[in-house]
């Protein structure tokens, strides 16, 4: 792969399969009489993408817009490496840091702090770097006062604070971050915004997604729109955005 590019996948495709439960009636009175109905199972193969193949360049910053089911999350579990592919190729030039939503990689019977030391080293640091970065990552979330609460105890955007928080103090080349942004008060997600904007002047490579245009626009040098796991186009954010809200109007 050219060291200029961070991610590269080609005709990418990940399947699941659906297990759809079939009523068949009983095939005499005695059976019918003890069992009415027998189940049998129907498997069906879902793609839930298919031949999806694109490159990012290093510190480029690429948003990922679509429907809920196009693919999106689905795509980033596989740039951050806990989804295999069925058929295609990708690869990732760098260490990846990837918050893909809220409390993953959280055991919610432990503590706030004992969550940041989990975290922290699954997402690639070692025990001493955590250490180091503890004091940043809990004033970045700002969650000074619960720090030995137990993570199930935690509101939805109490999560996301400290997931982020993590993430972003994980000195990574690619940061992947999923529609995690909506969740939280607008000082916290303003703080997560410049937090960002210090990561491109690092020239550090970020893909997003993001239901919120506004952020696809001004933060985006390109933008993949994703429909039924297909590419459907790649353009800058202006085109997409408009092309994207005229289907959604």
């Amino acid at each position: 792969m050219d060291n200029n590019i961070a991610i590269r996948t080609e005709n990418l495709g990940v399947k699941f399969i659906l297990n759809h439960k079939v009523k068949q009636k009983a095939g005499s009175v005695r059976s019918m009489v003890l069992t009415m109905f027998r189940f049998s199972d129907k498997k069906e193969d879902f793609w839930a993408l298919r031949n999806v193949s694109f490159s990012v360049k290093k510190g480029e910053i690429v948003g990922l817009v679509g429907r809920n089911g196009a693919g999106k999350s689905t795509l980033l579990k596989m740039i951050a490496g806990t989804l295999i592919p069925d058929e295609g190729e990708i690869e990732t030039n760098g260490s990846v840091s990837a918050l893909l939503e809220l409390g993953a990689g959280f055991r919610s019977e432990l503590t706030g702090r004992e969550n940041i030391f989990l975290n922290g080293v699954i997402l690639g640091l070692k025990l001493e770097e955590v250490r180091k970065r503890f004091d940043e990552i809990v004033e970045f979330a700002g969650l000074h006062k619960f720090l030995d609460l137990q993570v199930k105890n935690y509101s939805s955007g109490m999560k996301a604070r400290l997931g982020f928080a993590i993430a972003a103090h994980v000195d990574a080349d690619i940061l992947i971050v999923d529609e995690v942004l909506s969740v939280g008060d607008a000082e916290f997600r303003k703080k997560c915004m410049n937090k960002i904007k210090e990561f491109v002047d690092l020239g550090k490579t970020i893909v997003f997604v993001s239901h919120d245009m506004s952020l696809i626009k001004e933060f985006c040098d390109r933008t993949i729109w994703l429909e039924k796991g297909e590419i459907k186009m790649i353009d800058v954010p202006d085109k997409i955005v408009e092309q994207y809200l005229g289907t959604t109007s």
